[in-house]
């Protein structure tokens, strides 16, 4: 079925952010500023996982992957809102929004799953140390993580024909600042309570699944951690999880907070702040607590530092 026949809407303007033009050139600032930030510390960290053969281990593996869907999650919306800050385009096109919806769907639930496979790579590493190498094989860490990317994507189809097949004919404001199920939704004309339905199950499902996932690796974690004699290691081995599971937290919590319930009660001023929280928020604080806080990392970036300097 052709698009044309399912809506007469063939753009549509986000509406997100403030009008004021002081406002507006300051809010571009902060979020370049954050945005190179964020490329900059991701970009960094997968030069040394690629180049360094001391990092070629499964952690600093699936650290890799973390990095790549950190560089692609704000890279989706963040420049369009740039430009929608700076040039005042707030224009997007029906088949911009769709591919803007479908790839940002697509690594949301692509980075849930890693996040659990990280977890339970964690507790094979603290709570089995010694079948560690037998159990997480390289062979075993592609599969992983090929598995999360595949995920995602049929997630993201599913979640992206759901919306799109809907017949949109009314209104084109998107209150929002980059194109997301709820208000996307609330635009349409159709009845959308079934297609809710499944995207409420399907979202459920597969989030509650990841997070239980990583949850319980945490708790068996955190009781390997209270068993150690060592209140050195002890307290080290807190601080890093505690980090960790910081961010695990904080994403998991914004997300379903957004994806899992109707869009009835969708909230414009609040999902704007939560919403930023992990598509903006959580990609630049990633590399300070899943990396900067190792001493491996840190050795591996001051040689990849050296060598630009270098070359420079």
């Amino acid at each position: 079925m052709q698009r044309d026949n399912l809506s007469t809407v063939s753009e549509f303007v986000l509406i997100g952010l403030s009008d004021a033009p002081q406002v507006r050139f300051l809010l571009f600032v902060l979020f370049l500023t954050i945005y190179l930030a964020t490329m900059a510390g991701n970009i960094t960290i997968l030069i040394a996982v690629s180049t360094d053969t001391r990092l070629h281990n499964p952690m600093y593996f699936f650290l890799g992957n973390l990095s790549l869907l950190d560089i692609l999650c704000p890279t989706i919306t963040v420049p369009k809102m740039l430009g929608a800050l700076l040039l005042e385009n707030k224009v997007i096109s029906f088949k911009g929004c769709l591919f803007q919806l479908f790839f940002l769907i697509d690594v949301v639930g692509t980075e849930i799953f890693l996040l659990a496979v990280m977890a339970y790579d964690r507790y094979i590493a603290i709570c089995h140390p010694l079948k560690y190498l037998n159990i997480m094989s390289m062979k075993l860490c592609a599969h992983l993580a090929i598995g999360t990317w595949v995920v995602g994507v049929f997630n993201s189809l599913l979640h992206t024909s759901l919306i799109f097949t809907l017949f949109f004919c009314d209104s084109n404001q998107v209150d929002q600042y980059y194109c997301d199920i709820p208000p996307v939704l609330g635009l349409s004309c159709s009845p959308t309570w079934s297609r809710e339905l499944v995207i409420l199950a399907v979202a459920g499902m597969l989030g509650s699944g990841a997070f239980v996932v990583t949850l319980i690796s945490y708790l068996y974690i955190l009781l390997a951690i209270l068993s150690m004699n060592s209140s050195e290691s002890r307290h080290k081995a807190f601080s890093t999880c505690g980090s960790h599971l910081t961010v695990v937290c904080l994403f998991y919590g914004t997300t379903i907070s957004t994806y899992v319930r109707p869009s009835f009660t969708y909230s414009p001023q609040q999902d704007r702040i939560v919403s930023m929280l992990y598509g903006i928020l959580t990609p630049l604080l990633n590399p300070i607590i899943y990396s900067l806080r190792n001493k491996e990392m840190r050795c591996a970036l001051r040689r990849v530092i050296s060598q630009v300097r270098s070359a420079l």
